[in-house]
């Protein structure tokens, strides 16, 4: 089990505030920081009786100004993402091989090897093939990804590698806004905040803010440092999000697959510790509700599953930091355990969401565990979709557009008692289509997961 010097990194709201004066959030505050700089060489100008002198700090003066200009901030804030982004494609590629060498480790016979290999292989070209034939759609996500203004990039919320997030803004926030928390999956090894951009952008159409927390993933890091950046990234939000426009007495928490699982472990550890007066910096009773989909909360009922599905135990066991931790993060077990009983009541509501066709993760993953939460007695429940499969819910259906139940839940959700909101949400105009239908329907016949 990894180390840390408070529980599953729940810290005290000291480091959260020391963590957000460091943090660069936009081009206006770039200015704003730059300006305060200035401030000084400016108020000495005034008092200087030396004209000279005075003339050179005026050209100093106006040298800064054309520094802050706004294209020029741009362009420099446009510049440090590019950077940041080629510095973790080239993390990215170091971690797949070390993780070849973790296959090398686990399997050293020859011929297993070479058939471990294949199978990763041939996973990795139908990712690849279901990737260009949803390419039309995720190039104009990327696009706005990089190139539009209601989004914040990069948001420093940690020390850690990876501690960073993505903001999504509506385009007029003229009162706080309801936001979404949103983990991203990716099998606790592929995992990236910006999975999360289409979900983001379609969101923030509907007056929500979402915010994407990006996590160390294996073999960068195991599920509890995976737990402790989640769970630091929930405090930043909890603690900064008025400071974007967003309702801090509004928060939701939801996690997709594996980050379905992490959140979930992340928001039953909360409460186990709120409940036995543990120090934290950031409280269960602001995540309004917690939305599930499609993930896996029974490890030990996964994990010859997960082996079957390409994610073999040995990894896996690596992931989780071996057979002994998984009952510890495993959701569906801790909410039955005695040590949790005081915590349930500080459980919010919880929706899981699962398709009856996912393969990758099958939804009695999601049935069992709803169970479990309502012999706790917490409030939970289930919404199944038929013949959806792992990726539909999330990806397909929203590159495909148009009205869809699981959107229109949580949209719905969100703004229940906001009549001037759910009116807006009545005459707003369908999701665009990002994605031709052929090639949806090809991507789902070839999809790995």
């Amino acid at each position: 089990m990894a180390s840390s010097t408070s529980p599953i990194g729940f810290f005290p709201a000291e480091q959260t505030k020391t963590t957000t004066t460091t943090t660069t959030t936009s081009t206006q505050e770039d200015m704003k920081n730059t300006d305060a700089v200035d401030s000084p060489l400016r108020s000495r100008t005034t008092t200087s009786t030396n004209p000279a002198t005075a003339a050179r700090r005026r050209t100093a003066i106006n040298a800064t100004s054309a520094k802050t200009s706004p294209n020029l901030c741009r362009s420099q804030s446009f510049g440090r993402e590019i950077g940041h982004a080629a510095s973790e494609t080239y993390l990215i590629t170091r971690l797949a091989f070390t993780l070849l060498r973790y296959l090398g480790k686990f399997f050293p016979n020859h011929l297993l090897s070479i058939r471990v290999g294949r199978r990763w292989i041939s996973r990795l070209l139908a990712l690849g093939l279901y990737a260009m034939l949803l390419m039309p759609g995720f190039l104009q996500v990327l696009h706005q990804y990089f190139f539009s203004t209601q989004i914040r990039r990069s948001i420093v919320y940690g020390d850690q590698p990876r501690n960073r997030l993505d903001l999504y803004l509506p385009k007029n926030i003229d009162s706080p806004k309801p936001v979404i928390v949103f983990v991203t999956g990716g099998a606790w090894i592929i995992g990236y905040k910006g999975w999360g951009s289409l979900l983001g952008f379609q969101l923030a159409e509907r007056d929500i803010i979402v915010t994407c927390i990006d996590y160390r993933n294996f073999p960068q890091g195991t599920i509890s440092d995976m737990v402790e950046d989640v769970s630091r990234g929930i405090s930043f939000i909890c603690n900064n999000i008025a400071n974007y426009g967003g309702d801090p007495n509004r928060i939701y928490l939801m996690g997709q697959s594996a980050g379905a699982h992490i959140s979930s472990c992340v928001l039953l550890k909360q409460a186990i510790i709120e409940s036995k007066g543990g120090p934290t910096s950031w409280s269960v009773s602001q995540i309004k509700a917690y939305f599930g989909l499609s993930g896996g909360y029974n490890l030990t009922n996964l994990v010859d599953h997960f082996d079957q599905r390409g994610l073999y135990r040995s990894i896996f066991l690596s992931i989780m930091e071996g057979d002994e931790s998984l009952q510890e993060f495993s959701p569906e077990i801790l909410i039955e355990d005695p040590t949790a009983k005081n915590a349930v009541p500080l459980l919010p509501h919880i929706v899981l969401f699962h398709g009856t066709e996912d393969f990758s993760i099958p939804p009695d993953a999601s049935i069992t565990y709803v169970d479990a939460l309502k012999r706790a007695g917490a409030k939970a429940e289930l919404i199944l979709y038929e013949g959806k499969t792992h990726t539909d819910l999330f990806i397909q259906d929203a590159l495909r557009g148009g009205k869809e139940e699981l959107f229109d839940y949580i949209v719905d959700y969100l703004h229940a008692g906001d009549t001037e909101a759910l009116a807006n949400d009545a005459m707003a105009p369908p999701r665009r289509r990002l994605c031709p239908e052929p090639l949806l329907k090809l991507a789902g016949l070839v999809s790995p997961f």
